[in-house]
Order: C-alpha cells, then structure tokens, then sequence
C-alpha cells in the first residue's frame, strides 16, 4: 500500500519533469483562541467577531479563463490619469466584455497576457492586476471590465538603459480596437462583506487604489436592489504630487455628495509635511488617526484593506500599535485574530 508521503513525493518528481515550480504551500494552522492583553477597566476589547453576511464560495467565480485559453477581448479606452505636473505614467483602461463569459466581483484581479513573445521564443508568461470596476463595469451594462495600470520603467543599473515594463507599456499603449488577452478572475482576499452598514477602512497607494475605485462605485454610484451602503467608508490615499492623485475628481464628488459616509484623507509626500517635519507618508496619516481607526476596528462589521506597496505595512503597524497599547492591548496579536476572522485583508507587492 502506497503511503500518502511517499505518493506525494512521487508526485513532486512527476511535476519536476513536466517542468513545474513549487510555488508554495500552505499548512492550516490549528484554531486558536485569541490572546488579548488584560485591557483597561474603563474601555473593555472584545476579541473580533467573524464577518457577517460573508459570501458562499459557489458566489465567487475564479479562473473562468487560464493561460492556455485566454479570453481575448478589444480595448474600448485608454485615458491618462496623472495630470501635467505629476510623475510616471499611469492609465485607466477599459476593455470590451460582451463576447466572453467572463465574470467577476469586486477585489478580484485578472491576468493579462502580453502580445510577443520573451527573449527565449516562448510567450510571455501573464501579470496580474488589480480590477479597478465593479461586476457591472463603468458602463453600467455587465460588458466592460477596468485596469489602472502605472507604466513600470526604470534605467538599467549596468547599462543605465532605460528599461521597461513589459506587460505595463503593453498595455499603457493600447489603442482602442487592439486585442488583449485576458485570463481570470483570480482572488478571494479583498472581496467585499455583503452588509451594506459594514465601515470599510482603505488604506492604498498609486495604483493600489484599483480595488478601493470598485468598492466605492459600488457604494455610492451604483444603485441596487439588494445593496444600498449605510455605513462608513473611509480612504487613506498616498501619493507623490497632487496631480497624482488618481480618480481626483470621482472621489472628491462622491466625498462631496455622501460627507456622512465616505471620508477621503490624502498623504501627498513631496507636498505635505507631517507634525515632526518628515515627509507625508500613509502610514503618517494613520498615526494622526489611529486612535480613532482603533476604535473602528473594535467594531465587529469593520473591515480594513490594505492594498500598494509593501512597505507602508510597518508605519500602518507601528500607528496601531500605540493605539493599542494605550488600552493595554498587543496590537499584533490582536491583529491576527482579525485575520482570523476575515477582517484584515492586504494585498501588498
């Protein structure tokens, strides 16, 4: 009788000589309970509860289309984003649906596949991005779906060359008309709760706003039967200039038009200073408010997304943790009984 370790490492070898790699593999870890500093008398925690109201997995459609079989769609637009005085490159794009079966729901990604092939002949393996629409598109119509993609470029540290982004300038060039091949949706860690008086806290920078972009619409602009948003949604957005400040004009309407729900605080580094005269930074807005974020997330229907670089993962921490700590609390800890109960999401790179 074959043992089951001895299978599985047949199997390995199987997959080495197909030419497999072994990304990862994840062990679950054993329930436990959530270890809670004793905390103050006068403001008692309460460990996090799960989310309510949280979507079935049949809800959630993944990999409709893979690699070998992508869908090939048609760009209907291309539009700049980062107005004059800003730096970099970065693209709102919106491809055409209606021939395909695609599906997806807000805080998914899809994978893009660029034309051409790579330096050793073969096709170019696919990148992910960040949905930047809801499951109905910017249409409204079920037929369209939206990227924010920043053009990746950057001179070569040897050649000093100018170098770049494959996938990124693949699609930053895109006309209207062109194909693009499409695989997807793939992700299930910045899905949406389903309770419309949810507080959803976001914390992005650059292009991480894509997903934040999808919950708003959804929100605020959208109407729905079953979905009609009461509770409280607050972005913290970091970015180098004013003019990069991605979707300025819709989030400053929607903060105009619904100021009990929706509260918009930038972090613009090159602009503003925090209080001990460093740069502006996320993770320094976060402190300002941290007290009052800790508070937030105390609530059992308040989920926090974090989604940009990884590195403002620390600061965000760091702010926390003094809040926490103020009411006796150890705010890692405390954090991963919020993972546990799938209310903390990152998406970091």
């Amino acid at each position: 009788m074959e043992k089951p370790f001895d299978r599985l490492k047949k199997d390995l070898r199987n997959f080495a000589k197909a030419g497999a790699k072994m990304v990862n593999i994840d062990v679950p870890e054993v329930e436990e309970k959530p270890i809670i500093a004793e905390p103050a008398p006068e403001a008692p925690v309460a460990p996090p509860q799960s989310a309510k109201k949280a979507k079935k997995k049949d809800d959630i459609p993944v990999n409709i289309y893979r690699p070998k079989t992508p869908f090939v769609g048609k760009c209907l637009s291309n539009e700049a984003l980062v107005r004059e005085g800003g730096e970099g490159r970065v693209q709102h794009l919106m491809f055409d649906l209606s021939e395909g079966d695609l599906r997806y729901i807000e805080g998914q990604s899809i994978g893009i596949i660029p034309a051409g092939t790579d330096a050793n002949g073969k096709p170019h393996k696919l990148r992910l991005y960040s949905i930047a629409s809801t499951r109905h598109g910017d249409r409204v119509d079920d037929k369209t779906i939206s990227l924010c993609v920043r053009q990746l470029e950057y001179d070569h540290p040897e050649t000093g060359e100018r170098v770049y982004g494959v996938c990124s300038k693949h699609l930053c060039d895109m006309q209207p008309g062109d194909d693009v091949k499409i695989t997807g949706p793939v992700g299930k860690e910045m899905l949406l709760p389903d309770d419309p008086e949810a507080n959803i806290i976001m914390m992005g920078t650059g292009t991480g706003i894509a997903p934040f972009r999808a919950y708003l619409w959804r929100m605020f602009k959208e109407k729905h039967d079953d979905y009609k948003f009461k509770g409280l949604a607050w972005l913290f957005f970091g970015v180098a200039y004013t003019p990069n400040i991605l979707y300025k004009e819709e989030l400053e309407e929607l903060q105009s038009q619904y100021p009990d729900n929706f509260r918009l605080t930038y972090a613009i580094s090159r602009e503003q200073k925090a209080a001990d005269g460093s740069k502006m930074y996320i993770q320094s807005r976060i402190a300002e408010h941290a007290d009052e974020l800790w508070e937030l997330v105390q609530k059992e229907n308040t989920h926090t997304y974090i989604c940009g670089l990884k590195g403002m993962e620390g600061g965000i921490d760091e702010g926390m943790s003094a809040a926490a700590a103020k009411h006796g609390v150890d705010w890692s800890e405390y954090q991963r009984t919020l993972k546990k109960a799938h209310r903390w999401h990152v998406e970091t790179y």
